[in-house]
């Protein structure tokens, strides 16, 4: 009779692959990935042909496994196995093992691409947004909020699930006052806008970009040319909401109207309203919790998808406002 291992006591599993031809971009060039998943998850890697010797504690040396099961699917799909990429199956295994299992995970599917998760909670996120009418999430850049939001908008719209797409974001930075500005409405708004516009032509062709900016079934149009309307057969983004004021936080909630859907992305660490102005997302986090039909999603610094640097950026500064919090 043997008795299992513990999640942390050393063991030494060996994996091996069927096709050859893939395992130089699931390695990496001189092994560079297999020496991230090592770097990342704190286990040793040997590989010598097709097969694979994973050392360490179970849990991490399963997580490992799990890493290289993704990455191997992702080059078999024609998936480009960067850093990013390792980083990101990293990220997933670890979640399901922590889950006891990975289960069949949500994804979006958009005329240009399919998108995976990155990241357990963006797994979360993804499956919220499609599952609940309206949705909250919070959390620093880089962890995917608007950029996930986008191309799901576009999946429903290209799959008749909705008939348009309005995309919103407070401009704080001009004041809401945007008639000062020089040029057209468009050229006014662009700037505030731009993060919208780069997921929108990820997601779709530039061609149907454009020509469904030009018939309204893709709307891009700052905070203040929503009052006054109710929104139906619409998927709507409200972006960078820590900057609405509880005034246009209601206005934009209540702007929801038959078979919609609204996403409601902010930062409430990066607040650029006046000093002792309160958030309208702050607020709406408070003021909703509790409400039936409305979902709330947070992420985290670990939920960074960008440049790891990022990362060691958000955590320097949340330990120096750790620091600022501490009693003197």
């Amino acid at each position: 009779m043997t008795t299992a291992a513990k999640p942390s006591e050393p063991v030494s599993i060996q994996v091996e692959f069927d096709d050859n031809r893939l395992l130089p971009a699931v390695f990496g060039e001189h092994g560079r990935n297999l020496a991230r998943i090592e770097q990342r998850l704190g286990i040793s890697m040997n590989n010598r042909g097709n097969q694979v010797t994973i050392s360490g504690p179970m849990d991490a040396v399963e997580a490992a496994r799990d890493a290289l099961d993704r990455l191997y699917r992702a080059a078999g799909s024609g998936h480009n196995v960067d850093q990013a990429e390792v980083d990101a199956a990293v990220r997933m295994a670890e979640g399901a093992d922590s889950d006891g299992a990975a289960g069949a995970e949500p994804f979006i599917q958009t005329r240009r691409k399919r998108i995976d998760a990155r990241s357990p909670n963006q797994a979360h996120y993804i499956q919220t947004i499609k599952d609940h009418e309206m949705v909250f999430a919070t959390g620093p850049a880089g962890t995917g909020k608007t950029y996930l939001a986008v191309c799901a908008a576009v999946e429903m719209l290209t799959a008749g699930r909705v008939d348009r797409i309005v995309l919103s974001r407070p401009a704080v930075e001009a004041g809401e006052r945007l008639g000062f500005l020089p040029g057209d409405m468009r050229d006014k708004v662009d700037p505030y806008m731009q993060p919208l516009y780069d997921a929108l032509y990820d997601a779709l062709p530039a061609e149907q970009v454009v020509k469904r900016l030009e018939t309204g079934e893709i709307e891009i149009a700052p905070l203040a040319f929503m009052r006054g309307r109710t929104l139906s057969n619409a998927y709507v983004i409200l972006d960078e909401a820590q900057n609405t004021t509880p005034v246009q936080m209601k206005m934009a909630l209540t702007r929801i109207g038959e078979k919609s859907r609204m996403v409601i992305n902010g930062d409430v660490t990066q607040i650029d309203l006046p000093s002792g102005q309160r958030s309208g997302l702050t607020d709406a986090l408070e003021t909703l919790a509790g409400v039936k039909g409305i979902e709330f999603v947070h992420f985290t610094q670990a939920d960074v998808v960008r440049h790891e640097l990022v990362t060691r950026i958000i955590q320097a500064y949340d330990h120096r406002d750790a620091k600022k919090s501490e009693p003197k």
